[in-house]
């Protein structure tokens, strides 16, 4: 028996003692619509696409004549300018005024001799005289009146600066004679370590470089014991005076921190 492939019987056939409601057998039982179906839709889509310049072209010639037409309407319809008539008794507009005063120059006359009525001084009538508005006549004898002396410009109060500058913001940083070598010298060979095998730890001193050099306000921030706290204070108190700080051109007073490293042997 022949088959034709394009019609729906062999599918009666292939599916025959099957489930006909599977997916399958609906999706090849409408095949040709859908073929049909898919060949109408890209047909339609393919012939928009082909007419869309066409129809583009076409619009925009359109429009073009159309704007043609109504720029020409515009054209035909212009009216004149209006032609005003020149106003008659017109005061002209007064000038502008100067940037800067400008004053009436009265010419000079010469007058005649019997006009004059007051003759100018002479020479010698001014000499050594003050010159005024008027004449006044002089007393010779009246008493001489001179301004007591005033007392001259205020002096102003110069106020003493007591402040603690650190001793990294001034501008010359106090220092002890000779340089910190010479300081640390003289703290190894005064300070004496207590008699306590295996003591190991650092001491903190704070203190305070007076306008004099003077070591003040020396206080212990750090002890460890066994008298090492007094010791550094005292080390400290004996010391020979710095050289002081200076900021703006006049000593000033410093804070600085001491350290002393104590070690001492075991037995």
């Amino acid at each position: 028996m022949k088959i034709d492939l394009l019609g729906k019987k062999w599918l009666d056939i292939v599916f025959e003692g099957r489930n006909k409601s599977y997916g399958a057998y609906e999706l090849r039982r409408e095949n040709s619509n859908t073929n049909l179906k898919a060949l109408v839709i890209g047909a339609v889509v393919f012939a928009f696409a082909v007419a869309t310049p066409i129809i583009a072209d076409f619009i925009s010639k359109a429009t073009s004549s159309t704007d043609e037409g109504l720029h020409d309407r515009i054209t035909a319809i212009k009216l004149p300018p209006k032609e005003e008539k020149p106003k008659e008794d017109l005061k002209p507009p007064p000038p502008p005024k100067p940037k800067e005063d400008v004053v009436k120059f009265v010419k000079p006359v010469v007058a005649k001799k019997d006009e004059v009525t007051e003759e100018p001084p002479k020479v010698e009538d001014i000499k050594d005289k003050n010159l005024g508005k008027e004449d006044i006549k002089g007393d010779k004898d009246a008493p001489l009146s001179v301004d007591p002396p005033g007392n001259g410009p205020p002096q102003q109060e110069v106020v003493d600066d007591n402040t603690i500058y650190n001793s990294a913001g001034v501008e010359v940083q106090a220092g002890f004679p000779g340089g910190p070598g010479k300081w640390q010298s003289y703290l190894r060979n005064n300070f004496t370590s207590p008699e306590e095998p295996g003591l190991k730890g650092k001491v903190i001193v704070s203190f305070v470089v007076e306008k004099d050099g003077s070591l003040t306000d020396i206080k212990v921030l750090r002890d460890i014991g066994f008298g090492t706290g007094n010791e550094a204070l005292r080390v400290l108190r004996k010391g020979p005076k710095w050289t002081p700080a200076v900021q703006n051109g006049k000593n000033v007073r410093s804070a600085f921190i001491q350290t002393f490293s104590i070690e001492t042997p075991d037995e």
